[in-house]
């Protein structure tokens, strides 16, 4: 008897885990808040400088032009026409107020920079870090910067509480993930300063790393095989849902401290709930808790209303069920485990390949929605939108096609989708969005093939260390990203360049992998080598006959 017949003897997919589903996915709708969140507490409004004179220049007190026409006096135009938003003239040029007027080169030398400040346009966002800190100009590159350091907190949460959870379990990380979550993203709302603000949020994408690694392994290793493609799926869609969300939210709640509050009090009500969840029984079982194992699972059993049935297992049952599985179990793992036999190490080099460019290119096109030309409130719905049909059309793909399919073509696709907009004349708007959506929602279909594809590629006695491995190098993916795009300055097709090849390369590197549709999860070492001999063994089976066998 292995453990999917025990889970099967006490509900399946009963009571509990339908519970547990809900109580998992909950929490997802604000993480895609968190994680898109500075594409609107760090937006860049249209702005130019103060002008130091403007108070006691009777000219334009006394003007009856538009204050626009009368800012020509001050601050110069770029090259599309508007004001500069850096540079301003040293004394007023009234002569510049009439539209016509040509700037020459001798006025050109009376500039300087923004000494007194800047003005900001209100009209799409009353208050972001940006405006609140001034980070513009010089300082322009801070909001990118703060967006890499949440995202280096996801990395070091990755990291940590991958390796934590595989060592106390699953279930006490979450809890205190909720917690972190919820207290640092509360107090990065009343950050006095560019640098409380970003440690807070640092704090924050540690707590997110480990609710989002020990959700998906607490729930897969509950969850009976031939439903882990679905109900991975459903808690795709409440990301995507998230995602749409905060475009509402953000569009209603313009300030920037009151949306990061907005988004971060909901994990106080999770922290609470969470101590409901039971610990992953199989979990338990190969860290040698098994009298705690037996609990569990007749705690689940009688939830599920199958309490006579969880009482008919015993220690004795469960020690033989699982005795191939106990004898193999080192006393502990770690992180070179990951590498430590060739099986393990071919998978360990993909996983980290595939996590990593699905993380740079999806984080690459969701965090630069201002340069769509559209409300950016409407782009992020928009990008949201396109998630569902694709989530949608992935759970399929995974259940009836396989995961390595799947996985390979949605990271192949989005790769020639940004590729080919390279090409794409600017003015042509509608299509460069077309296929921007088209690209992201490829990129949101590898990220749930692949958070599926990974747990069940590695063993139960490394699992989370190495979801944990995936999580890291998606981070290092997302950290890079924004860094990334301020190389468009330098060449302006270079970072849709780089998204779009680490896209279409690793989805070509899933070949290395094997196929893990309807099979049981992996518990040991030896079920992975043995598992990847099998695939080799059929892959040789089935190679084609050449025309000299006919």
């Amino acid at each position: 008897m292995s453990f999917g017949d025990l889970l099967d003897q006490i509900g399946g997919m009963g009571r509990y885990q339908y519970l547990q589903v809900i109580m998992l996915a909950v929490p997802l709708l604000t993480m895609a808040s968190h994680h898109l969140l500075q594409n609107f507490t760090a937006a860049i409004p249209d702005h130019h400088c103060k002008v130091n004179a403007v108070e006691n220049d009777t000219r334009w007190t006394n003007s009856t032009l538009g204050s626009l026409e009368v800012l020509r006096a001050f601050v110069p135009l770029d090259g599309k026409q508007k004001p500069e938003k850096c540079l301003r003239y040293t004394t007023g040029h009234w002569g510049y107020v009439n539209p016509n007027a040509m700037e020459d080169n001798a006025t050109r030398a009376h500039l300087e920079p923004c000494l007194d400040g800047w003005i900001y346009d209100p009209s799409e966002f009353a208050s972001t870090i940006i405006t609140e800190w001034d980070l513009v100009c010089d300082l322009q590159q801070m909001g990118q910067m703060a967006q890499s350091i949440y995202m280096s907190g996801m990395l070091v949460g990755s990291v940590t509480y991958g390796v934590l959870s595989d060592r106390y379990g699953r279930r006490i990380v979450i809890i205190l993930g909720y917690l972190q979550i919820a207290l640092a993203g509360s107090c990065a709302a009343f950050s006095p300063n560019y640098i409380f603000y970003c440690i807070f949020r640092f704090l924050t994408g540690m707590g997110l790393a480990a609710i989002g690694l020990n959700a998906i392994s607490l729930m897969l290793e509950w969850i009976p095989s031939h439903l882990r493609a679905t109900v991975m799926s459903i808690h795709g869609y409440c990301y995507s849902v998230g995602q749409i969300s905060l475009g509402g939210v953000a569009y209603a709640i313009r300030d920037w401290r009151w949306l990061q509050l907005g988004v971060s009090l909901p994990y106080f009500i999770c922290f609470l709930y969470s101590w409901w969840f039971a610990e992953s029984a199989r979990w338990q079982i190969i860290a040698g808790k098994t009298e705690a194992a037996l609990g569990t699972l007749q705690r689940v059993a009688k939830i599920n209303g199958k309490g006579e049935e969880g009482e008919k297992i015993t220690l004795e049952i469960l020690k033989c069920s699982m005795q191939q599985e106990m004898a193999s179990v080192k006393s502990s793992y770690n992180a070179v485990d990951l590498v430590r036999t060739p099986a393990v190490r071919r998978i360990s080099f993909c996983v980290a390949f595939l996590w990593f460019s699905t993380g740079f290119s999806y984080y690459g096109i969701a965090m630069d929605l201002q340069n769509f030309g559209v409300s950016v409130y409407l782009v992020q719905v928009i990008f949201g939108l396109v998630d569902i049909p694709a989530k949608s059309f992935c759970a399929l793909a995974m259940t009836y096609m396989g995961r390595k399919g799947t996985q390979a073509g949605s990271l192949i696709l989005a790769g020639i989708a940004i590729l080919v907009n390279i090409f794409i004349p600017p003015e042509q708007q509608a299509l460069r969005t077309s296929l921007a959506v088209l690209g992201k929602g490829c990129l949101a279909s590898s990220f749930l093939c692949v958070t599926l594809y990974t747990g069940e590629l590695y063993p139960t006695v490394i699992r989370q260390t190495g979801m944990g491995l995936g999580g890291t190098m998606s981070r290092g993916g997302s950290i890079v990203a924004p860094l990334v795009m301020i190389t468009s300055k330098y060449f302006n097709f270079l970072p849709s360049i780089l998204y779009g090849s680490a896209a279409f390369l690793s989805g070509i590197s899933v070949c290395c992998l094997p196929e893990t549709r309807n099979i049981p999860l992996p518990e040991t070492m030896k079920d992975v080598k043995s598992r990847t001999n099998v695939s080799e063994k059929d892959q040789r089976e089935n190679v084609p006959l050449r025309s000299t066998d006919v």
